[in-house]
């Protein structure tokens, strides 16, 4: 995790669930992804309030029209569904399993996956941002995977709440993806984020990091004029202010992974830190046979699960090398059958 300044007006949220002390049913511990095409142009809302405008980008020869709902544009906090979801297809499509764009979920998964409370009020707003992500329209020309039309389509296609809870609350979801947003996937059109990015109290860190993420990468800086910054942000405050809301970012110094500098010529200069989080480009493949051997060691196990966890205690290690993934994997699930 970077290391950033967590005290102070504007830090970041508590980090309110420790990664390792909770299980997702279906890939523990995916490793954030989020699409290329979405940080790179301002699809959602910056807004903390129902927002009712209809958005209007062009750059570069990429026009975007986003319109809303009677409940307002998806914001920039409901897309931590979006995230949610393509970090579980990267993680399935990398154990070399089969995906499709209807995601089944646990709703508490998604919430400390996205490091969000879990009171009554936190499912309520969940459901809120479900109806703004499906509500909200793009018409757009965005290439994703190598197809270039001009489409309309929504955040998602549809959600349904599968089951509740005796108190009504949702407990397992239901949420399909738009063709756009699945083709992403399947390219593998998508960035790794840092955990730390569902960690930023503010709309505006939030934006700033992905296009921090998508242009300046592992490059040794990436620099670029405030006017440009502030069209491809989409925040819809003025340059002065816009500008001053830069400078109290640059004082505070958590952006993960990056920092930013601000240049004479009303110039950004975003450089990464020391550390930056990445993923594995090619995570160890496991046999069939080392899985029916994991079954062996602990029936009735989810073996694909298992699989997904080691792969993640594998990429917090670092990564590293491996004569045989196949006996790395038999060892580590023999001392989870040992503490289980």
């Amino acid at each position: 995790m970077s290391s950033v300044t967590v005290n102070g007006a504007g830090s970041l949220l508590p980090d309110r669930h420790r990664q390792g002390d909770f299980f997702l049913c279906d890939i523990f511990d995916a490793i954030p992804k989020d699409d290329i095409a979405s940080m790179e142009h301002p699809l959602f809302s910056l807004a903390t309030r129902p927002d009712q405008r209809i958005l209007n980008y062009a750059h570069n020869g990429v026009e975007i029209t986003v319109t809303p709902s009677v409940k307002g544009l998806a914001t920039i906090h409901d897309k931590d569904i979006l995230i949610f979801c393509i970090s579980q297809l990267m993680a399935a499509l990398n154990a070399g399993r089969q995906i499709s764009r209807t995601v089944y979920l646990k709703a508490h998964d998604l919430l400390i996956a996205t490091n969000r409370e879990t009171s009554g009020d936190a499912y309520r707003r969940l459901r809120e941002a479900f109806e703004r992500l499906a509500g909200t329209r793009i018409t757009t020309n965005i290439v994703t995977g190598e197809h270039e039309v001009t489409t309309g389509f929504g955040m998602i296609e549809s959600w349904e709440i599968v089951r509740k809870s005796r108190g009504g609350r949702m407990v397992s979801v239901a949420v399909t993806l738009s063709d756009w947003l699945y083709r992403a996937v399947l390219s593998k059109s998508v960035l790794t984020l840092s955990r730390d990015y569902f960690r930023l109290r503010k709309p505006l860190e939030r934006r700033v990091y992905e296009l921090a993420r998508k242009h300046c990468g592992r490059q040794p800086d990436w620099v670029i004029s405030v006017e440009t910054l502030l069209k491809k942000s989409g925040s819809a405050s003025p340059r002065r202010v816009f500008r001053k809301m830069l400078r109290d970012m640059i004082a505070a110094g958590h952006l993960p992974d990056y920092t930013m500098e601000e240049l004479d010529g009303d110039l950004i200069r975003f450089a990464p830190r020391d550390r930056l989080v990445e993923a594995p480009a090619t995570p160890p493949r496991l046999s069939e046979r080392a899985l029916e051997q994991a079954r062996d060691i602990l029936p009735g196990w989810d073996v694909y699960a298992l699989e997904a966890e080691w792969r993640g205690v594998w990429a917090r290690s670092g990564a590293p090398k491996l004569r045989s993934p196949d006996a790395a994997f038999l060892g580590w699930v023999k001392k989870r059958a040992a503490g289980a």
